[in-house]
């Protein structure tokens, strides 16, 4: 009690010092990417950035900077906070799924795709709207170019065939997902004509079903030198035994001490060495300073690797 009291006392006083910083863990949002799976999507997603500013530089005729700043999980709902209140959202539909997935800018950035498209000129002022059906397949155009772009640098995640569904301009108002729905986002910053603004591309989490980290060259040709250490430190048990014999259950049920048991292995005939179940060798019995010991005498083939016969 006097302790606890002094503890107490401490506390309110603000003299005791924290030690350790605790994180809150959320089990609402338990699935989360591993590093291995974080880092691969880095790399794609760093190839479908350059692949992008090449292929948006060549079409509104202004060079363009695009670079990876993030890739992580969240849910939808969350993402859809994330994002201003006013962007443009370009939905895009995975094919034979309900499942969607977003590339977002701004809209003044869409606004000046479109005007550098068509050979104007970019004015400071930004212009929040909504696009004509001319302007919405322009943005088209260098959607469906920039898409073809992601799915080969994921490299199969994305199903070929995504089509354009539309754009949506409310980030909370676009019901392209369920709140809770866990979702991959890459969030991307661009440079286009002297400003950068922020882009993000959003893929359904289903997309990583049969997502396997490739191993690079080196880890290739190291892997089966690993597998060759990691067996020979491998511990094994090692048997030296003798012809087994069948007996009755009651023979086994009537043996008491002093019993004597006779097996049907010769004086003169090699024991088995055994590891587990499978023999590896004859040996003869003898002995070591004051321990039992054996003599290999032959090695056992492995059936494995006995030649087929012609």
């Amino acid at each position: 009690m006097v302790i606890e009291d002094s503890v107490r006392s401490e506390a309110r006083a603000g003299t005791v010092e924290r030690t350790a910083e605790v994180e809150v863990y959320d089990f609402g949002r338990s699935a989360t990417l591993s590093r291995e799976h974080t880092r691969a999507l880095e790399l794609a997603f760093e190839t479908f950035s350059r692949q992008w500013s090449a292929q948006l530089s060549a079409k509104i005729h202004v060079r363009a900077t695009i670079a990876v700043e993030h890739v992580g999980m969240m849910t939808y709902g969350e993402y859809a906070e994330s994002l201003p209140t006013t962007t443009t959202m370009i939905v895009c539909a995975l094919p034979d799924s309900e499942e969607r997935l977003i590339v977002q800018l701004p809209t003044s950035a869409a606004t000046a795709w479109i005007v550098q498209m068509v050979g104007g000129r970019v004015s400071a002022a930004s212009e929040e709207r909504t696009f004509t059906p001319i302007e919405q397949a322009l943005i088209r155009s260098l959607i469906v170019d920039a898409i073809d772009h992601l799915t080969g640098a994921l490299d199969g995640l994305l199903p070929t065939g995504v089509s354009f569904s539309g754009i949506q301009y409310s980030s909370q108002f676009a019901q392209v997902a369920a709140s809770g729905e866990p979702v991959i986002v890459a969030r991307f910053s661009m440079r286009l004509a002297g400003r950068t603004v922020p882009t993000s591309v959003m893929l359904p989490a289903s997309v990583l079903a049969g997502f396997t980290v490739r191993p690079s060259e080196d880890e290739r040709t190291a892997a089966p030198a690993r597998i060759r250490r990691q067996v020979d430190l491998a511990p094994v048990e090692l048997a030296l035994r003798l012809a087994p014999r069948a007996v009755l259950p009651r023979e086994v049920l009537d043996l008491s001490v002093g019993d004597v048991i006779a097996f049907p292995h010769s004086a003169d005939r090699p024991m088995t060495l055994v590891v587990g179940d499978q023999s590896v060798a004859t040996a003869a019995v003898g002995t070591a300073g004051a321990r039992l010991a054996c003599v290999v005498t032959t090695i056992v083939p492995d059936p494995a690797f006995a030649e087929e016969p012609a």
